[in-house]
């Protein structure tokens, strides 16, 4: 028995204003929704606690309590809400909320207005605003360059 067949069957159409539906509403299709994609990555949100260690790919941003580690080469934003209290490494960090911990940043750190950060920075690139918080101290060092591509060995 074929399943479908290469004619197309029309389907009854829905009943026109004027034929009577003896008062049963007609479920309306719902419309159309296509996906926006998001240029921001990933988003924890306020409410969210994690304890442990928090690994992410390209982009995430922070709006929670982290008690652990964050490791990555992209980039991180901690918003205001957000508390973290641990070691954050990545390729960009960028600070609101509050750090308790050392930051290590592979190309850019920014300390933002109202931020608190207690713990040391380690980054090629700093860049800290009026009134934000930062006690510990900073080392500007080289960015790293990648590693050479091996030859092939004949």
């Amino acid at each position: 028995m074929q399943m479908f067949s290469p004619t197309r069957r029309n389907e009854p159409s829905s009943p026109s204003p004027t034929e009577p539906n003896n008062g049963v509403s007609q479920a309306q299709p719902a419309p159309a929704v296509t996906p926006v994609p998001s240029s921001r990555g990933g988003i924890l949100s306020a409410g969210v606690s994690i304890e442990g260690s928090l690994t992410f790919g390209q982009e995430l941003t922070i709006d929670c309590r982290v008690d652990g580690t964050i490791n990555s080469e992209g980039r991180l934003t901690i918003e205001k809400n957000a508390h973290v209290t641990g070691e954050v490494r990545a390729g960009s960090v960028t600070l609101f909320g509050t750090v308790d911990g050392n930051v290590t940043a592979g190309e850019r750190c920014e300390l933002r207005a109202g931020c608190t950060l207690r713990g040391d920075i380690e980054a090629p690139r700093l860049v800290v605003d009026d009134d934000a918080t930062f006690v510990g101290s900073a080392k500007i060092t080289k960015r790293a360059k990648p590693a050479p591509a091996e030859s092939p060995s004949a």
